[in-house]
């Protein structure tokens, strides 16, 4: 126990959270590396550079409010900032925390080891050439969202025209957003219609000579409500954030919306119809979050709200065969993370513009031409993948992470992920997890809520310094209380019953067709009250030597 490591801490992510842990832990004086794989800060917003790529989270609650004059300084110029802007912002935060030259870049990190004997963990690289490190504690910010996957079709490297992923697009060399790529006129296909599909496709359409959407599982989708930022506004949010924060932590998702405490059948027809046209139109999840408290937990009054947003569709797509296709018929309203759209239905009503339904007619194959389905070849010049992320898990498992008597987080994790505070495995001492499975900022507008995590990590760190505690590990009995926990909440609302990655359903992958509970959906507040329990009793659950 008494060898010394490269550094006390290393972070691995330099994205929102990463940074800020990073940040944190160097106030505190721990020694600090932090490890990227990318080629700078920015983590999903440095990566995801696709025309349309914006925040589903309000501009003004997008962001660090632990730092006044950061606050104070920095002007949106749209209500829901777009990628470039969102990455602008990162990079000033960077100028206050000053936290760049603590990280090394184009790191990809192969696998973390610990050390029985010394008590420490080994950080290996991909790249054989990078030495490895030792630190003696790891907090891992990888990101729910940050492994993309592409279909599981064979082929997808034959294609002879331009392939992209929308989580690969390439970057402009001279800003801050996506190339500027000449696809104007272009035949191109996206497959997929979650969030950056639908953001993709609303850009695409605008310059393609035909668009062909491969639509396989439809989402519910509504109005952004996206505009500019007033000047006014922007002068009125920096008078009163403190409202604006207090809003978001009072929410399950760390949003500023607030379920109506009212059951929908309780309110008259005319009523409820009113206010739900009212959220409808937004601004961002109005009407997800936002909505009669019994919405997202009783089938009869999610029936009424999905027949609404359904009748919607219809009025919005003229073809109502289409609009039969766009309406999800495999699970209700806000069942699954709503993408936010900005006329993404009116995009089928143009002569450009056509739907191949894969649940008709499945892609066989890629082949050098295009898409191979049952019914036909479709040649394209352009396939943009919108596929998405191995969601939640998928980071971690893309890393050979091995604990005690080198127990695989992997295999552990395969067996059901059980964790306590969504911060720690058992049998992996001093390694932490940011933002990964049941952790209080997954299902949440993750830059304030991993800022609440981070910040009570950081007194248990804080602690740890001043009483010399140099090993930190979970019991037992607190991990299965979490995970039992966690397993109530989810079991209160449809979205636990519903196949998508928020219940660790991915059909890309083999052996990811069974429900687990990867949320904790009790947002700031239900965490605070949690997590202050057992900081107030000596940090209950957690083993200090």
């Amino acid at each position: 126990m008494d060898k010394q490591p490269d550094f006390d801490a290393v972070v691995i992510g330099a994205g929102l959270t990463g940074l800020y842990m990073a940040y944190r832990l160097r106030e505190l004086g721990y020694s600090v590396r932090g490890i990227e794989a990318s080629d700078d800060i920015g983590g999903v917003w440095h990566q995801n550079r696709y025309p349309g790529a914006r925040i589903d989270s309000e501009s003004e609650v997008y962001g660090y409010f632990w730092n006044e004059e950061l606050m104070q300084e920095f002007n949106w110029s749209e209500r829901f900032a777009a990628q470039p802007e969102v990455l602008k912002y990162i990079h000033r935060a960077n100028d206050y925390m000053d936290i760049r030259k603590d990280y090394m870049f184009n790191a990809r990190v192969g696998g973390a080891a610990f050390d029985e004997d010394s008590g420490l963990w080994t950080i290996t690289f991909q790249d054989g050439g990078k030495a490895p490190l030792t630190a003696r504690f790891v907090f891992s910010a990888l990101g729910p969202l940050s492994a993309p996957q592409m279909p599981n079709v064979p082929g997808v490297h034959t294609f002879t025209g331009t392939s992209l992923h929308t989580a690969q697009w390439p970057r402009d060399p001279d800003g801050l957003g996506p190339a500027k790529l000449d696809l104007k006129g272009k035949r191109i296909a996206v497959i997929g219609t979650g969030s950056s599909g639908v953001q993709v496709i609303q850009e695409m359409a605008k310059i393609a000579g035909e668009l062909t959407v491969f639509l396989r599982s439809p989402n519910w989708c509504t109005p952004l409500g996206n505009g500019p930022m007033s000047a006014e506004r922007m002068a009125a949010i920096k008078a009163d954030y403190g409202s604006f924060i207090d809003k978001c932590d009072r929410s399950i998702a760390g949003f500023p919306h607030e379920f109506i405490e009212r059951d929908i059948f309780d309110v008259p027809k005319e009523e409820r119809d009113a206010k739900l046209e009212e959220l409808y139109n937004g601004p961002g999840f109005s009407l997800w979050l936002g909505a009669y408290q019994d919405v997202l937990m009783t089938p009869e009054a999610n029936k009424y709200v999905s027949d609404f947003v359904a009748e919607k569709i219809r009025q919005r797509v003229k073809d109502p065969a289409v609009a039969e296709k766009l309406i999800p018929k495999d699970h209700g309203f806000g069942m699954k993370r709503v993408p936010l759209e900005t006329r993404y239905y009116e995009v089928y009503n143009q002569d450009n513009v056509s739907i191949v339904d894969l649940n008709e007619t499945p892609i066989t194959r890629i082949e050098p031409e295009g898409i191979r389905t049952g019914e036909a070849l479709h040649e394209f010049d352009v396939i943009i993948y919108a596929t998405g992320f191995d969601a939640i898990k998928g980071s971690w498992n893309r890393i050979d992470v091995r604990g005690k008597g080198g127990l695989k987080l992997k295999d552990e994790w395969d067996k059901g992920v059980k964790t306590y505070l969504g911060l720690q495995c058992g049998g992996f001492p001093n390694f932490f997890t940011l933002v990964g499975p049941q952790n209080p900022a997954t299902f949440c507008n993750i830059p304030r809520c991993s800022a609440v995590v981070v910040d009570w990590l950081s007194e248990m760190m804080e602690h740890a310094r001043a009483e010399g505690i140099r090993r930190i590990e979970p019991e037992s009995a607190a991990i299965d209380s979490w995970t039992g926990y966690c397993d109530k909440l989810m079991s209160r609302m449809l979205l636990g019953q519903t196949n998508s990655w928020f219940t660790g359903i991915n059909k890309n992958i083999e052996g990811r067709d069974k429900r687990e509970t990867l949320l904790f959906v009790g947002g700031n507040p239900k965490f605070r009250q949690y997590s202050e329990d057992v900081r107030d009793n000596g940090y209950r659950g957690f083993q200090f030597s």
